[in-house]
């Protein structure tokens, strides 16, 4: 028994090494083969190696460029926040840079041997844009939408397995050891500033405003993709009825929209009067059956629908697959 259990938590840990590595490699697939060729900027701090990367010439591959920032940042966080960093996140770090400097090697230099092969066909019309000709995508715009996607997948099969890219995720932990601040707020300035701060690249750089643009346009693609992959199957709404006959209610849902419903105790603080609020949770895509059936019953019904990120028991997803 104990050595079947054995096989099973390593067996276990493999397959989630192996499904983070393979995310790390869209990740940098994203990145170095798409978004870089279209000249875009971008957030994190992939996007900060990427501004130094431009600054340098290209004298450092963003991949170093990478490891080097994160390992700076693990080495800060390490002494502020203590030294209690999973060595998934470090395992994703290393990967990624590794990824990221070979990739960068075989796809965009002009003596890479997958660069080759590509170039051989036709002339390329976007600098080092070896795989954006290779789909053909000679569009800027479609280029960078295609690296969201890419590391978008990426970045939530990583998460998906326990693991982090570090980067921003690194500096929120430190952040907040001083001044706390949510990490969406966070994110979304720490990206507004790299993604902005590529207008000060000279020109020669190839960036430009519209790669500024195109950088917040991938950003919005990535924040996007990485919900939908972490919550899409998930989403549902939390709906709270407060009605004059919660029976009638509650039975219409159960019948007509083959939901269930819990009836809650309350108290309209204004009025002082005890009264019912029927609770439904339902997937997104049941929300309008629900709303009508709520309608038909009671259309002086007071209603709030709110969203949910994660249901699990019956009828819903299984606890065992988190």
């Amino acid at each position: 028994m104990g050595l079947s259990l054995n096989k099973t938590s390593v067996g276990t840990t493999i397959k989630e090494y192996v499904l983070m590595a393979f995310g790390m490699f869209l990740y940098s697939f994203g990145w170095i083969c798409c978004i870089l060729p279209a000249n875009a900027a971008g957030g994190g701090a992939t996007g900060l190696s990427l501004l130094i990367y431009h600054i340098a010439g290209g004298a450092i591959s963003i991949g170093t460029m990478v490891l080097i920032i994160n390992a700076i940042l693990l080495v800060i966080a390490g002494f502020v926040v203590g030294w209690n960093f999973g060595v998934k996140t470090i395992y994703c770090v290393v990967v990624m840079s590794l990824i990221m400097h070979f990739l960068q090697i075989w796809f965009t230099t002009p003596d890479g041997w997958i660069a080759e092969i590509i170039t051989a066909r036709d002339a390329l019309t976007l600098p080092n844009g070896s795989i954006v000709d290779l789909f053909n995508l000679q569009n800027r715009l479609l280029s960078a939408i295609l690296g969201g996607i890419c590391s978008g997948v990426g970045v939530a099969m990583c998460f998906q397995q326990g693991g982090s890219t570090g980067g921003s995720d690194i500096v929120v932990m430190i952040v907040n050891k001083f001044h706390a601040i949510s990490y969406g707020k966070f994110i979304r300035m720490t990206d507004t500033v790299i993604i902005a701060s590529a207008l000060l690249l000279p020109k020669s750089a190839g960036v430009g405003i519209d790669g500024v643009i195109y950088g917040f346009v991938m950003v919005a693609v990535f924040s996007y993709t990485v919900d939908m992959m972490l919550a899409g199957n998930q989403q549902s709404n939390q709906i709270f009825i407060v009605c004059k006959d919660y029976h009638a209610m509650a039975d219409a849902i159960n019948r007509d929209a083959c939901r269930g419903a819990t009836v809650i105790d309350a108290t309209g603080w204004y009025s002082k009067q005890a009264s019912k609020i029927v609770m439904v949770v339902c997937r997104k895509r049941d929300l309008t059956m629900v709303l009508k059936v709520v309608k038909q019953v009671d259309p002086e019904a007071f209603i709030t629908v709110g969203s949910v990120m994660g249901v699990y028991g019956k009828g819903f997803e299984a606890l065992h697959k988190v």
